[in-house]
């Protein structure tokens, strides 16, 4: 690597990530893939994740809820049901136990919403201003079902990009809390298990490759794609689901909704996008905004939208996300 020292990019999910991940880990450990979960012998899912969120308490969620959503949207994308999480915590001298009990019954509370059991756990307390607060680790286990192996070796040209809801919610969420920007009402984070989501994708087309949108958001998860793959992917601006306040906040900030990250949200490659699919989606809490958003094509090379006016504006992999500490 060029870098010789670890920068705040470096755990932004975006390029520096991918290097880091590559260049550092991934060529010293037994990791066979860049994927945030592994299968163990072609059935057991493990994954684990730290969170060192800013502020702690958000609208639509905390840290206790995000640390187990989180986890557990990286066993359901590949396509496993998650079953058990452990989880350990980093508290600095002084932290509120009122508040770790909130943040613990958050927690126990995703856990038991997605029918997870946190099961074993670990404690370390560090002296003032060696911690923000509380950093949580979970590590996750699941078991893929026979049959199922979702990987973009599986994508193929023609194929349909398909996003389950809104784009960008936690970032704008988490931008107004710590800013203290006082947008009313609150932009509300979308912290939330996608296991349900993954199933109803499984029973109602041919899921080839799902991949939960979080830092970095949607367009860098395609530039990783067309990195695997070398097949190009054209999304369509009219199609792309964005909330009013997402747009505001982008605008005000220069900021596009497509790097931005999620907690509720996944990217899907399927090989049709059916109404039936649609429709359960939709009805779901989870998924209400569903959208396809686009297509694999061998017709371009790279990541690219297709805007109102029908030019197609490079979507570049950023080396970095433009707002640290977000998950």
């Amino acid at each position: 690597m060029k870098d010789d020292i670890i920068i705040l990019g470096h755990g932004s999910g975006a390029g520096l990530t991918r290097r880091l991940i590559r260049e550092v880990f991934a060529s010293r450990f037994e990791m066979p893939t860049l994927d945030d979960a592994a299968c163990v012998d072609h059935r057991i899912a493990v994954t684990t994740d730290s969170y060192v969120v800013d502020p702690l308490f958000f609208p639509g969620g905390d840290i206790g809820r995000l640390s187990v959503t989180g986890t557990i949207n990286d066993l359901c994308v590949c396509g496993s049901e998650p079953a058990y999480l452990v989880a350990g915590f980093i508290i600095e001298e002084g932290f509120s136990i009122a508040r770790l009990r909130q943040i613990v019954d958050s927690m126990q509370e995703t856990a038991m919403e997605a029918g997870v059991k946190i099961i074993a756990g670990d404690t370390k307390v560090v002296e003032r201003g060696k911690c923000d607060g509380v950093f949580i680790t979970t590590t996750g286990i699941g078991f893929r079902p026979a049959g199922v192996e979702l990987s973009t070796r599986n994508i193929e040209a023609g194929d349909r990009i398909v996003v389950n809801g809104s784009l960008g919610d936690h970032t704008v969420a988490i931008i107004n809390a710590r800013q203290n920007l006082g947008l009313l009402p609150a932009p509300q984070s979308d912290c939330a298990p996608l296991h349900e989501i993954v199933r109803i994708l499984l029973n109602t087309t041919k899921l080839r490759f799902a991949r939960d949108a979080t830092r970095g958001g949607v367009a860098t998860i395609l530039n990783e794609i067309y990195e695997d793959t070398g097949l190009g992917l054209i999304l369509d601006e009219s199609a792309l689901p964005v909330k009013q306040s997402t747009s505001v906040v982008c605008e005000l900030l220069g900021l596009d909704p497509l790097y931005l990250a999620n907690e509720g949200k996944m990217v899907a490659i399927v090989s049709a996008a059916t109404d039936e699919m649609l429709s359960q989606l939709q009805a779901h809490r989870y998924g209400w905004d569903s959208a396809v958003i686009g297509e694999v094509t061998t017709e371009v090379k790279g990541v690219y939208l297709r805007t109102s006016l029908g030019s197609l504006r490079p979507l570049l992999m950023l080396d970095s996300d433009p707002l640290p500490r977000i998950c």
